[in-house]
């Protein structure tokens, strides 16, 4: 599937003739920190790009990076990429991309710096809140969908970031040693499929390099792999610095020079390509491929000639994204343990309720690196709770621990002379003050039986672009307050906002923990409505809690986060498929997801009808409430003659049904997909010979079995 035709690029073509080479080398590198420039001679508008996948960014200057607007550049905050996947809905993917879209059009932009598509291959990264998983098919599908919401609107999406961009330490020069297979397996299907299936317009190039060669240099990737083996014809984008090398990078398929800085006649496909032009050093008809894939995606948007009268116009901050965020945001809560059956909280039987931990009272929108929103309300989850449950239950809230929100303004110079010593013991004090308050507050409502719940966490102190956690421990001593609140009531409610996985030495000793992600406008509300039973839970984990971070391939195999050079040694060995392979004990595995009903699963039949496999089985609703099941499809493949994981998603879905319904479910499966796999051998695709199948709740919860070839 491709968004441009040949009408798109017969026109770009047509209007590149006519452009002096000076205009051209403008329509290619930034004129502004987020565009290109206009060449109005021609009716040629600026590009308009802008951050970001979790909600369109706010304006700056065009020549520097202070804010421009006061309240016209609010918009609606949408949930984090990896809550996206948790839905494990692409409709709801679908919808992200939808609001994504229309809010970007509304805005005025014509390219939406959007999916992340990167795998997770450690807890650590900094950006892994804005990823989706650690598994590539549910990269691709989910990435599919909200790719295609976003270009309904005459907007184009912009997968991120091609390719291999899984670490922020060193991440602009780190060289990434990555096999083949890796790479064709885990790393870049969710961009093919962006490519082939989405039809996404534009893609961006990486700050790493891969084997040696920078992402916005490398031949391999971007012409032989994403332009003529992928046929991708639109529009690649550098990200903003990602361009170093001007001869280098003008020889291959990358068309747009952006940066961070404001020396915009100094970008490397600025004066410098112009000059080399000039000099006979770089063919012009170089810069004339750049420029009509430029002019070609312009088109396919409706922005020139007589079309742009009816380009679509969008919308921004309206009542209806504000749903849908909300229904997103209630799909990607994950009940990861419900032991004591204390959730759902009955509101009508509750007299009072203790709120415990600084995430209940803390937004994140204003976080996170180029994810920043500004959001026009974002409802905090004591603020959710508080809202939901009216004045009928007394609800006290205690911080619990200390968690400074980090602001640099311009008084950072005089704070930096200040004691420091000073200052530590000074939040040391408080950090245990807020502790004990907590604490005495818990043991008074334990003698009542009253519930209390614990909402910490992350934030974007440490889930942040451009910085790589240290570890998998909670900040701010919460594993201390933790571990007391649960001496005093086993069933305190765990809940953690966070975009990262965490450890939890105090796991086996709770009752219940829930998962929130960074889940946007409506966060508090959704979260709200699932402790408190007006919803029932549906999210499952798009990727692996591991125990400890030695577990983590990436860490006891490959290496992760060092300047300079890290080796991908783990090879397609990445999430579940070492865990279950290797038979390593996790936290919580993949797929893994609770509800407040029960499923079981029956009646397997698997069949080969021509280039596709079907999957027909039956779930039921055996609980006494509704609930939403999300079947997954794993294949075992066999007789290959070569190491293979133990299990590889190849499909699911997701399936609502009232208490006691019983549903036939269908699965179909491309053949080709189901038993293909990169051979080190033949160094190509293959097909298995035959594979077994498995079907169940996760990689870790499999219920039937079955057989193709």
């Amino acid at each position: 599937m491709t968004m441009i035709s040949e009408a798109n690029m017969r026109k770009a073509r047509e209007l590149t003739a006519q452009l002096t080479l000076e205009e051209k080398i403008g329509m290619i590198h930034g004129a502004a920190l987020f565009h290109t420039a206009a060449v109005e001679r021609l009716g040629i508008p600026e590009m308009k790009f802008d951050d970001g996948p979790m909600g369109v960014r706010a304006d700056t200057h065009d020549d520097n990076w202070a804010p421009l607007n006061n309240t016209r550049d609010m918009v609606s905050y949408l949930p984090s990429g990896s809550a996206v996947a948790s839905t494990w809905n692409p409709r709801l993917a679908h919808l992200t991309g939808q609001v994504l879209g229309q809010e970007a059009r509304g805005r005025g932009k014509d390219v939406i710096l959007g999916p992340s598509l990167n795998i997770k291959r450690s807890p650590l990264c900094g950006r892994n809140f804005e990823y989706m998983s650690e598994d590539p098919l549910l990269t691709a599908v989910q990435g599919d969908a909200y790719i295609e919401g976003v270009q309904e609107s005459d907007v184009a999406a912009c997968p991120k970031h091609f390719a291999a961009n899984s670490q922020e330490t060193d991440r602009l020069e780190v060289d990434e040693k990555i096999g083949e297979r890796a790479l064709r397996e885990l790393y870049l299907p969710a961009f093919r499929a962006a490519v082939q299936q989405a039809g996404a317009l534009t893609i961006m190039g990486a700050y790493n390099k891969v084997n040696g060669a920078q992402c916005c240099e490398s031949h391999w990737l971007l012409d032989e792999v994403l332009r003529d083996e992928w046929g991708f014809d639109g529009l690649v984008v550098s990200d903003w610095g990602g361009i170093k090398n001007t001869e280098r990078s003008a020889a291959v398929g990358i068309d747009v020079d952006m940066n961070v800085t404001y020396d915009f006649d100094d970008y490397c496909f600025a004066r410098p390509l112009l000059e080399a032009v000039k000099d006979g050093r770089i063919a012009e008809s170089t810069i004339d491929a750049k420029v009509e894939h430029v002019l070609a995606v312009m088109d396919a948007l409706n922005m020139l000639g007589d079309a742009r009268a009816h380009r679509k116009a969008g919308s921004y901050a309206t009542l209806a994204h504000a749903r849908s965020a909300f229904d997103i945001a209630r799909e990607s809560i994950v009940l990861l343990k419900n032991d004591a059956q204390v959730l759902p909280l009955d509101e009508h039987g509750i007299r009072r309720l203790l709120i415990v931990g600084a995430n209940a009272d803390r937004i994140h929108s204003l976080g996170g690196g180029s994810a920043v929103i500004k959001a026009v309300h974002e409802i905090s989850p004591l603020l959710g709770i508080n809202g939901m449950l009216g004045g009928n239950i007394e609800i006290t809230y205690a911080e619990g621990y200390y968690a400074p929100q980090v602001n640099q303004d311009d008084t950072w110079q005089e704070e930096s002379l200040e004691n420091s010593q000073a200052k530590a013991n000074e939040e040391a004090a408080r950090a245990r003050r807020l502790r004990d308050e907590a604490l005495a507050l818990a043991q008074d409502f334990a003698q009542t039986s009253d519930p209390v719940i614990f909402i910490g966490g992350l934030n974007h102190d440490y889930d942040l672009e451009a910085r790589d956690r240290e570890d998998m421990t909670l900040p701010y001593e919460q594993d201390a307050l933790i571990d007391a609140l649960l001496d005093i009531d086993p069933d305190t409610v765990l809940v953690f906002v966070a975009g990262s996985p965490i450890a939890m030495p105090w796991a086996d000793k709770a009752s219940t923990i829930v998962w929130n992600w960074y889940n946007g406008m409506e966060s508090g509300t959704a979260l709200a409505e699932t402790l408190f039973g007006r919803v029932s839970p549906s999210g499952h984990l798009p990727e692996t809690f591991p125990m400890r971070l030695e577990d983590c391939p990436a860490h006891a195999i490959g290496t992760f986060g060092l300047v300079g050079h890290v080796d991908y040694a783990e090879d397609i060995y990445v999430g579940y498929r070492y865990y279950s392979t290797k038979d390593v004990p996790v936290r919580f595995c993949f797929g893994h997801g609770l509800t407040y009903t029960s499923f079981a699963y029956s009646d397997l039949e698997v069949r080969e009808l021509g280039d596709m496999i079907r999957l027909d089985f039956h779930v039921t609703n055996t609980g006494a409430r509704a609930g939403k099941a999300v079947p997954q499809v794993y294949v075992t493949l066999e007789d290959t003659g070569e190491d293979r994981p133990a299990f590889e998603l190849r499909g699911f879905t997701k399936v609502a049904l009232e208490p006691g319904e019983r549903r036939q479910v269908t699965i179909e499966i491309p053949r080709d997909e189901a038993l293909r796999y990169w051979s080190e051998r033949t160094h190509a695709f293959a097909l298995a010979p035959r594979a077994a199948v498995h079907v169940g709740e996760s990689v870790g919860d499999l219920r039937l079995d079955g057989r193709i070839g």
